[in-house]
C-alpha cells in the first residue's frame, strides 16, 4: 500500500520549464512567485508547521478537513481560499482532501497518494505546462479531472446494475444474494452522489470568489453543468435499482404464492378422503358398511374418486 507514503511536492516554472522538487528547502533558493502547487501527502506535523511559517497560512487538522458543515468546507479570506472536498478512491472510500489557495500558490493536503486525479492532473501539467500559469489553473483541472472520474465510476455502476437486471429474469433463480447485491449497489450509487454534491457545493463557491481569475469561470460553469449531469444519473440509477429491488420482491412473492398454492391444492384434494374416513371411523352401532365383505374396498374407491374429482375441478378452474 502507497498510502502511507511521506510525500511533498512542490511544482515551479524555472525560466518558462516546469519542474518539480520534493525538499521544502527549495522554497529559500527559489523565488515563492516561481511556485504554483505544493502538494502535501501525509507529510509530518512539522514539516507542516514550516510551511505555514514560510507561507503565512493555515493548514487545518484532519478533524476539521472532515467537517461536513459548510462554514468549515469553504473559508474565504481578504487573499485567501480554502476549500475542503472528499474524493472517492476506487473502494468507494472517501479520502478528504484540503485545498488552500493564495498568492497564485495551490497547497493541497492529503494523506493517500492513490489519488487518480491528481497524478493524472500532473501528467496534464507537464504534457502542457503553459495551461498551468497559476495554483488556481490547476485546482480547477483538479476538479475538471475528478468530475471526469466520477462520470467513470458512474459508467461502470450503470453497467453492473444492467448485469444485476439481467439476473432477475428466471423466478427460480431469485435469491437472498440477489437483494444484497442491490442494497450493495444501493450504497456505492448513494456514496457516488454523496461525492458529486459535495463537488458542486465547492465548485459553486469557489466559482463565486472574486480571487478566482476571470478566464477560469467559463471551466467552472462547464464543470457544474457536468456535475448537475452527473446527479441526473445517480437519481436514474437510483431508480433503476428501486425498480429492481421491487421486481426481485415481487418475484419472492411469486414464489411464495406458488408454495401457498401447492399447500392449498394438497389440503383442498385429501380433505374429502379425510371426511370420508372420519364418517366410517364413528362407533355407530348401526353402519351399513361395516359388516359388508367389500366395505373396505368401497370406502378405498370413494375416496379416490372424490379426491379425483376434486383434482378435475381445479383443473376445469386453471387453479393448477
Amino acid at each position: 500500500m502507497q498510502q502511507n507514503i511521506q510525500q511533498v511536492r512542490l511544482f515551479y516554472f524555472d525560466n518558462n520549464r516546469l519542474k518539480i522538487a520534493k525538499d521544502i528547502e527549495i522554497l529559500k533558493e527559489i523565488p515563492l512567485s516561481n511556485f504554483v502547487w505544493i502538494d502535501l501527502n501525509n507529510v509530518a506535523p512539522e514539516t507542516e508547521s514550516e510551511l505555514e511559517q514560510f507561507l503565512k497560512i493555515y493548514i487545518q487538522e484532519e478533524e476539521e478537513i472532515e467537517e461536513i458543515e459548510m462554514s468549515s468546507r469553504f473559508i474565504e479570506t481578504e487573499d485567501t481560499l480554502v476549500a475542503n472536498s472528499n474524493f472517492l478512491l476506487d473502494t468507494y472510500e472517501k479520502e478528504p482532501v484540503s485545498f488552500i489557495l493564495k498568492n497564485q500558490i495551490l497547497v493541497s493536503v492529503r494523506d493517500n497518494s492513490n489519488l487518480k486525479s491528481f497524478n493524472e492532473t500532473v501528467k496534464k501539467m507537464f504534457a502542457n505546462p503553459r495551461n498551468y500559469p497559476t495554483g488556481y489553473h490547476i485546482f480547477v483541472a483538479l476538479m475538471e479531472t475528478r468530475v471526469e472520474y466520477d462520470a467513470d465510476m458512474i459508467e461502470d455502476a450503470t453497467r453492473d446494475i444492467t448485469k444485476l437486471s439481467k439476473t432477475l429474469t428466471v423466478a427460480e433463480d431469485v435469491d437472498e444474494d440477489v437483494l444484497l447485491s442491490i442494497k450493495n449497489m444501493q450504497e456505492r450509487v448513494m456514496h457516488l452522489r454523496e461525492n458529486i454534491i459535495d463537488k458542486q457545493r465547492v465548485v459553486s463557491n469557489v466559482m463565486k470568489s472574486a480571487l478566482i481569475p476571470k478566464d477560469l469561470t467559463p471551466r467552472l460553469s462547464m464543470i457544474i453543468k457536468d456535475i448537475n449531469s452527473l446527479i441526473e444519473h445517480t437519481k436514474f440509477g437510483f431508480d433503476r435499482l428501486d425498480y429492481l429491488q421491487d421486481t426481485f420482491l415481487g418475484l419472492v412473492n411469486i414464489e411464495q404464492n406458488k408454495i401457498i398454492k401447492i399447500f392449498t391444492v394438497v389440503s383442498v384434494i385429501f380433505l374429502p378422503p379425510t371426511l370420508i374416513a372420519s364418517m366410517y371411523g364413528m362407533n355407530f352401532d348401526f353402519m351399513p358398511e361395516l359388516h359388508w365383505k367389500y366395505g373396505y374396498l368401497f370406502s378405498l374407491i370413494l375416496m379416490i374418486v372424490a379426491s379425483g374429482l376434486t383434482l378435475l375441478i381445479f383443473k376445469k378452474k386453471n387453479w393448477l
